[in-house]
């Protein structure tokens, strides 16, 4: 395998149907990398791949002045390098990344190594948040911190009722009427894409609080690929932030899927509340690393800081 050249192609050209098979069978595999969910987040993505479909890479793509660059879409946490490779492989789908592209910033998932194969490549830890649920719920409760177990106590006081399969259109009022500013219109609308091709494939579930009053205040969207179920976003107003509706939320969620073989992949955060949040359950982190490097000319380095 070693001796395998690890090829660039381009979107047209790549085997969704082999390269959805490589995810499938890795140890790695994060629904972020199969074909379906690429093609709904990524404006345009191709690929480096080894032997046949042996080791591939996702490239989200993007133009700008004339240079391709690779970025990292909005909903795909970890990309990289899948199933997980050896240093030795890595290293060469770094130094293949380098040799084509002047401008790359993307995160590879915590199985891959950060090893600096070229002057000026960079990895950044990050941090994520995962749960195993291969526990029967006393045992997953007992990890809780003192903090969250207070708080769900107070929230389990407020009469308020979990419910599974939420509508899209029912999460998607409650989400517009929230944003904050937080998503851009076209930021929501690849969000309200993703969501609705993962309750057509099966593969993603909207879980919701509602208040005593029956409306809903707060809501999750649930990507599963394996045995991985992924926090991929959510919403509370602001009635529900006072009645610990998330809170309970996933507690309940916990609760329901106790003693399966599931990981429960918070996505993050690198925000210390965020953060302390979901430790708050007993999740522990997981590390993967931002890979970046910046070729490009030292005009075009200070056009794009502007």
């Amino acid at each position: 395998m070693k001796n395998q050249p690890v090829r660039y192609i381009k979107h047209p050209d790549i085997d969704s149907r082999k390269w959805d098979n490589c995810i499938n069978k890795a140890s790695n595999q994060r629904i972020y990398a199969t074909s379906g969910h690429l093609d709904h987040t990524a404006e345009m993505w191709d690929a480096l791949v080894m032997g046949d479909y042996e080791f591939v890479m996702p490239l989200p793509v993007k133009s700008k002045w004339g240079i391709k660059y690779i970025y990292q879409p909005l909903f795909c946490q970890q990309l990289g390098i899948f199933p997980t490779p050896t240093e030795e492989i890595a290293g060469l789908f770094y130094t293949k990344l380098f040799a084509i592209f002047s401008y790359v910033d993307t995160q590879i998932n915590a199985q891959n190594p950060a090893i600096q194969t070229e002057k000026g490549i960079e990895f950044s830890p990050r941090h994520n948040y995962i749960l195993p649920l291969n526990m029967n719920y006393a045992g997953l409760y007992s990890a809780y911190s003192t903090n969250a177990k207070r708080n769900l106590k107070k929230a389990e006081n407020n009469k308020l009722s979990f419910v599974s399969d939420i509508r899209l259109e029912e999460y998607f009022e409650l989400k517009s009427e929230n944003l904050q500013g937080k998503l851009s219109k076209k930021q929501l609308q690849t969000l309200k894409r993703f969501i609705a091709f993962g309750q057509y494939k099966g593969t993603g579930k909207i879980y919701g609080v509602y208040s005593p009053g029956n409306e809903l205040c707060a809501a999750v969207y649930f990507g599963r690929y394996g045995n991985r179920v992924t926090y991929m976003n959510a919403v509370s107003d602001k009635k529900g932030k006072e009645l610990g509706a998330m809170l309970f939320l996933i507690d309940s969620f916990i609760r329901e899927n106790a003693g399966k073989n599931l990981v429960l992949d918070f996505e993050g955060s690198m925000i210390p509340g965020v953060a302390r949040f979901y430790k708050g359950f007993g999740a522990y982190p997981e590390t993967y690393f931002q890979l970046q490097f910046n070729r490009l000319p030292l005009l075009l380095k200070w056009l794009k800081q502007m």
